[in-house]
């Protein structure tokens, strides 16, 4: 105890408590007690109330007046995403597998790529007109902005109007996923007669939903076969008694016709029917609430930056592809394994950032970056369980690359390991790719384990049912006990076998001299080709006549088509007579 006096006497007021305090925990945690422990706890305890100006007593009551609780309280988060854009959204409610990571300077917010860049990866949520075809628009579009390829998320009869997503250059890679996503609708149903009942219509609404038997109308674009088609939901929405008109929603899988359905409608009600007018009202992702446009928009936009250079009318009439994403879930990839996954690799546990809270496995998630960008669609490997746990592994194998290659720098094969494998390839210890030779170390082969191959799963053979187990017998079957050979063996073996019995009984026969039986069996292997080569000239004569139905079905649409035309002409001739 005299050693702490005399230790903090010549040290300032402010500084004797922390150093008392100090001392004080050097002696307590000391191996050997100290008699003048007690001295010691009385003197740090004086020190340090006599520092803070309070006495012994004050402390004490202190402590037994005041009331030391937890309380509840509402902490705001330090980061709200809530507001911010496209897949940035509500980022921090993602899971957090890992917040390290060393920034590239590459790539930029979708909403900030220059307006090249902008337009190259951009898509158009577009109020298809009525009267020209889906794929006149698209190219109409793609001749206004001056791009090399355009495509379109499902094709719209006609005369139908409503949304047609218009994916422009790189953006054309997310077609496939956008055409085969539901479709809403509003429909115009005409009947051909009076409903004794008006309330049989919502009836039969209901009652066509769910997976539905449909065939394709006479006059479409597809082959007339029966296909199964699932109607999500519908609902009416209007009904006119006097007209004989309904309005209603429906919600369906991609590839429905709502034509097909105002025709069983009108069976269903018995009085028949068919589709007067229709407007998709949503395709996939987008709806016509989401910035629709119009075809007089995208002019007018491309005009305005082709004479002034202002981009704001185009950035509002396309969007970045990433608002087609915002459904998946999501995954957070770091900067230095984006390169990588645009040239095809997997995405394994140390590339990864966050996560959504369920994801399953071998479900469509979306990977990207820290700033916002698409990646890439993947399948994911394992669930949110595993990432949370697992310290290796496959996270997600990539289903379509979205990013143009190099668009981030190359950060792959700079690690330790990796290092090792390229020098070990240029001293010839293992293979071009890297695989396993004969001059390979047993210590690499014993320790190196190659994720991006297929490994056989450890502990398969003791995890495996009990069923799949075949007993095998305890003794040697004699000649008397053993099954005949042809119980056994595979049918290949066993004609291989017969056509063997046949030659070397064929080759007996003729050496005994029986001709008779030798001609016989030649005459069998002609029949046999004869056989053959009639039934190559019914095969061919049967594609040739295929090819010759498809050829007169061709015909019959364009002989239909020009009839088509040549009364769309006469009405249009006829209208302008009347006027």
């Amino acid at each position: 105890m005299d050693e702490i006096s005399i230790t903090c006497t010549w040290r300032p007021r402010e500084l004797i408590a922390p150093a008392v305090a100090e001392e004080f925990a050097r002696v307590k945690s000391s191996s050997r007690p100290s008699p003048k422990y007690e001295r010691a706890a009385v003197c740090v305890s004086a020190v340090m109330a006599t520092s803070n100006g309070l006495t012994r007593q004050q402390v004490a009551s202190a402590q037994l007046d005041g009331n030391y609780s937890i309380q509840p309280e509402k902490a705001e988060p330090k980061l709200d995403t809530s507001q911010w854009p496209l897949l940035l959204k509500n980022y921090d409610k993602l899971l957090v597998r890992s917040s390290h990571f060393t920034p590239i300077p590459s790539g930029c917010s979708p909403l900030k790529r220059d307006i090249t860049q902008y337009i190259k990866s951009g898509v158009i949520n577009l109020d298809k007109p009525s009267n020209p075809s889906s794929h006149e628009v698209v190219a109409w579009l793609r001749r206004i902005l001056r791009v090399e390829k355009t495509g379109h998320s499902g094709t719209l009869d006609p005369k139908v109007t409503g949304c047609l997503i218009v994916c422009i250059d790189r953006a054309t890679r997310l077609v496939k996923s956008q055409q085969s996503a539901g479709k809403e609708y509003v429909c115009v149903l005409r009947l051909h007669s009076a409903l004794p009942d008006p309330t049989a219509l919502p009836r039969a609404l209901q009652t066509l939903t769910g997976a539905l038997f449909q065939r394709p109308p006479l006059i479409s674009a597809v082959k007339r076969q029966l296909r199964i088609r699932t109607i999500h939901e519908s609902k009416l929405l209007e009904f006119d008694e006097k007209r004989n008109l309904g309005v209603f929603w429906v919600s369906c899988e991609a590839g429905t016709y709502i034509r097909t359905l105002c025709v069983h409608l009108g069976l269903l009600l018995g009085v028949g029917g068919h589709m007067q007018e229709l407007r998709r009202v949503r395709s996939g992702a987008m709806s016509e609430n989401d910035d629709i446009v119009t075809m007089h928009d995208v002019l007018d936009a491309q005009w305005l930056y082709d004479n002034t250079r202002d981009e704001s009318y185009l950035r509002r009439v396309i969007r970045p592809l990433e608002c087609l994403l915002v459904g998946y879930k999501r995954i957070v990839v770091k900067d230095s394994a984006v390169n990588a996954v645009c040239y095809g690799a997997k995405l394994m546990i140390p590339g990864l950032l966050r996560y959504e809270a369920d994801i399953g496995v071998n479900e469509e998630v979306v990977l990207m970056t820290t700033k916002g960008e698409a990646i890439a669609l993947a399948i994911a490997q394992m669930s949110t369980v595993e990432l949370a746990t697992c310290d290796h592994g496959v996270v997600a194998k990539v289903k379509r690359c979205i990013m143009e290659r190099d668009t981030y720098p190359r950060r792959w094969g700079l690690g330790p390991v990796a290092s090792t494998k390229k020098k070990m390839v240029k001293e010839g210890k293992l293979g071009k790719h890297g695989e396993k030779i004969e001059t390979t170390p047993a210590e690499w082969s014993r320790d190196y384990v190659d994720y991006t191959r297929e490994q056989p799963v450890a502990g398969s053979s003791s995890t495996a049912p009990a069923a799949a187990v075949v007993p095998v017998p305890a003794f040697v079957p004699s000649v008397a006990t053993a099954q005949p050979v042809e119980d056994v063996s595979p049918s290949k073996d066993k004609s291989k076998k017969d056509k063997k019995e046949k030659k070397r009984k064929r080759e007996s026969v003729a050496g005994d001299g029986d001709v008779s039986m030798a001609v016989e069996n030649d005459a069998d292997e002609d029949e046999e080709a004869e056989r053959k080569r009639k039934k190559k000239e019914e095969k061919a004569a049967k594609k040739a006549a295929k090819e010759a139905d498809a050829e007169a079905e061709e015909d019959d649409e364009a002989k239909r088509e020009r009839k088509r035309l040549k009364k769309e002409k006469k009405a249009r001739e006829s209208m302008a007579a009347a006027e």
